[in-house]
């Protein structure tokens, strides 16, 4: 089959100074799980999310309460320096909270609608319209966001009782397709006939199985030209959510598909909600279009790499280049770019390491305690005895000066083109 990974939203939304959209990087944000009428427990959930990588954080606007809290909230990150743009998340009541709340609506950089929970019958089209009315009066771009779990049920019902007339009546899955198509689709015309700008419009239809999500927003794509926020409703929990996820988002990335995205996990209690932001990042890095970290090569182990020294060596240089990383992109520009090496035994040790920027080969069991170093994919020195994670950690610092140490600028972007995929047939 052939697969196109030219990118496909053609149009670029403002969500305060974070561009979403176009040949823009593909965004990454997240969703607070605190109640958003605790201010102070909200600030430093958006703070974490944001300081871990979130460049966008939506928060639930449900009530009164928490409509009350929002400006406060704006005002207690910008003290902190947290510029991450607050999404509101609206349902049910959003016509109600965002008119009578001028204050949180003017906090918000951008109204999540979902049009399956705006109203039935003669007040769905009325509270949809006062929603947008508000955007355009705050210069507020939307995100029209189906849900299959809340989906329009007036829509589905109509296209179902047309579905039954057919000769041949589609399945009830294409038709469940269709629905959340036109829900999006309708729903954004509808708001820019009542004059919302098409660059203020970003489209989400979200399920919980990944080949489904392949599906619908395949679809999507060609149908529309807005920018997409891609991610499953329910992911789970644990590396089910994580893998799900995964699964979910890579394929259509790969494809050009996604401009935003959000790593929907179920948290084990107490487990950090920043974990989806280091999920969704990593998604991103692995398909090469971001780097957000340094990216470590790390052999799995097996019977030549019994003992503890590969695996705790591994963990303790992987645990270094995380601590540093805060002060390095602040230092170095393009230190995000760089591969590292950290093999265990010298089937592919020396190989993996001389592919890397630099990388060092542990000794597997049995073999002689020396530690090649290899630094642009030359044999430099060999380590051995107790500091060789120490020492290499310095050698680390030494190559990122020096590599990096004179970049002017910010840090380098990977390009958004997507390269395809090698083509196989047949073989594991």
């Amino acid at each position: 089959m052939q697969v196109s990974y030219q990118r496909r939203s053609t149009v670029t939304a403002y969500v305060g100074h974070v561009p979403v959209g176009g040949d823009h990087p593909i965004v990454v944000q997240s969703m607070t799980n605190t109640d958003t009428r605790d201010v102070a427990g909200t600030v430093e959930q958006v703070a974490t999310l944001a300081r871990a990588g979130s460049e966008i954080v939506r928060i639930t606007v449900n009530d009164a309460g928490a409509a009350k809290a929002v400006p406060e909230i704006r005002a207690r990150l910008d003290d902190l320096g947290v510029t991450a743009p607050l999404v509101g998340d609206f349902h049910y009541n959003g016509h109600i909270l965002l008119r009578e709340y001028p204050d949180a609506a003017a906090a918000l950089a951008k109204y999540r609608i979902n049009p399956g929970n705006v109203g039935a019958g003669k007040h769905h089209d009325t509270n949809f319209a006062t929603m947008i009315e508000v955007a355009m009066a705050f210069d507020r771009p939307v995100r029209i966001g189906v849900n299959w779990g809340s989906l329009d049920q007036a829509l589905l019902t109509s296209l179902m009782d047309e579905n039954g007339r057919r000769a041949e009546p589609l399945p009830a899955r294409e038709v469940m397709i269709e629905a959340m198509l036109r829900s999006a689709l309708d729903s954004a015309e509808l708001a820019e006939r009542l004059g919302l700008p098409h660059g203020h419009i970003i489209l989400s239809a979200k399920v919980s199985n990944a080949r489904d999500l392949w599906d619908v927003y395949r679809r999507l794509a060609v149908r529309c030209d807005y920018p997409l926020h891609l991610g499953l409703t329910e992911a789970g929990m644990g590396i089910k959510g994580a893998v799900s996820s995964t699964a979910g988002l890579a394929v259509l990335l790969a494809e050009g598909i996604g401009d935003t995205i959000r790593v929907s996990l179920t948290p084990d209690p107490g487990a950090p909600r920043e974990r989806e932001v280091e999920i969704a990042q990593e998604v991103l890095q692995a398909l090469d279009l971001r780097r957000f970290a340094p990216s470590v090569t790390a052999c799995p182990g097996c019977g030549r790499t019994t003992s503890t020294l590969f695996q705790e060596m591994a963990r303790d240089i992987q645990a270094y280049l995380k601590a540093q990383m805060p002060q390095w992109k602040e230092r170095y520009p393009g230190v995000e770019d760089l591969k590292v090496a950290v093999m265990g035994c010298i089937v592919n040790g020396p190989g993996e390491s001389k592919h890397a920027d630099i990388g060092i080969s542990l000794p597997g069991t049995g073999e002689s305690p020396k530690a090649p170093v290899y630094r642009d994919g030359a044999f430099v020195t060999t380590l051995q005895g107790d500091a060789i994670v120490s020492e290499f950690n310095r050698m680390l610092d030494e190559y990122v000066e020096a590599r990096f140490g004179g970049a002017a600028g910010g840090g380098r972007e990977r390009s958004r083109e997507r390269v395809p995929l090698p083509t196989t047939s047949g073989g594991s």
